[in-house]
């Protein structure tokens, strides 16, 4: 076994270990000291098996020392120790560690530094085959998006493809559940699962979000936070009294008596995209099956190299 004590390290050893003549059957300990540490040469410890003494390799314990921020002309400045564990090589006080990068605000979040890891997208998305990515589909009430979001994560597993569904109404039963659709809810309720959406597609998963996302402001702030070609648009292009005419949700009927205020469509409007990547429309008045719909959608995706690494 081993300990530290002060600037050494203690290793107690069997007696057989030590080249003792003595036969005797009884074991007992002796006492090794070791130098002190150096940990340029990342020597930590020893690991004693039997009578084998087998050295390990480790990376060194980094200091972790407190960081300071000043505010310069209302802007961040960074005064920072080094030694932390980050990006930038640096040695103190003997340890080869990392120094921290600019410590950053970002909204109301003070004082916060991005960690960078060693596994990346490219990485996970070389693990699942295919590339991460957000498919944004938006369209009124009843214009079919979850059926279509649904028949395309269908397809899409059957493929082999890993995806993952984030539904208007279903994230308000939880992440969302404290937002209403007052205008500047629904803004951060769009803003949130773009959020979200993100993190999906950095973990290499192709993530279908689905929700009407009326207006263009919302939608296009999803699509700047996403490095380019990650975000693709799925315009449900299918006209209000179609929608109205289906009305699953009885919403429509609701908000044509005042019993809804504000619903897109009726007394909000709907801001149809001006550039999507895909626009899914009614065929000469006639609904195509959500499966068909969702195939347009692979083909796209087959096209563009969205299903391989």
């Amino acid at each position: 076994m081993m300990t530290a004590i002060g600037n050494g390290l203690w290793i107690y050893r069997a007696q057989s270990e030590f080249g003792s003549a003595n036969n005797s059957s009884s074991t007992k300990l002796g006492v090794l000291k070791l130098p002190a540490l150096n940990c340029k040469s990342k020597l930590l410890g020893y690991n004693i098996t039997g009578t084998e003494m087998k050295t390990i390799f480790l990376a060194p314990v980094r200091a972790t020392e407190t960081s300071r921020t000043a505010h310069i002309d209302a802007k961040a400045g960074s005064f920072h120790q080094p030694g932390y564990n980050s990006n930038d090589e640096a040695t103190v006080n003997g340890f080869s560690g990392k120094s921290i990068p600019l410590i950053s605000t970002n909204g109301n979040s003070t004082n916060i530094v991005w960690h960078k890891c060693s596994v990346e997208k490219s990485d996970r998305q070389e693990l699942l085959q295919q590339r991460g990515c957000v498919i944004w589909i938006t369209g009124l009430s009843g214009s079919g998006k979850s059926t279509v979001a649904c028949a395309l994560s269908r397809g899409l597993h059957a493929r082999g493809r890993l995806t993952y569904i984030l539904d208007g109404d279903n994230v308000r039963h939880g992440l969302n559940r404290d937002l209403s659709f007052a205008a500047e809810d629904r803004a951060e309720n769009i803003r949130r699962i773009g959020e979200v959406a993100k993190l999906f597609a950095d973990a290499g998963v192709i993530c279908i979000a689905s929700l009407i996302s009326p207006y263009r402001k919302e939608r296009d702030a999803c699509r700047v936070s996403l490095p380019e070609g990650d975000f693709i648009e799925v315009f449900m292009d299918v006209p209000l009294h179609v929608c109205e005419s289906r009305d699953p949700k009885g919403l429509y009927k609701l908000a044509r008596a005042g019993k809804i205020k504000g619903f897109t469509g009726i007394d909000d409007p709907y801001e149809p995209p001006l550039n999507s990547e895909i626009v899914l429309r009614q065929n000469q008045g006639l609904c195509d099956s959500p499966d068909d719909l969702a195939d347009v959608v692979i083909s796209y995706l087959e096209k563009k190299g969205y299903l391989k690494a």
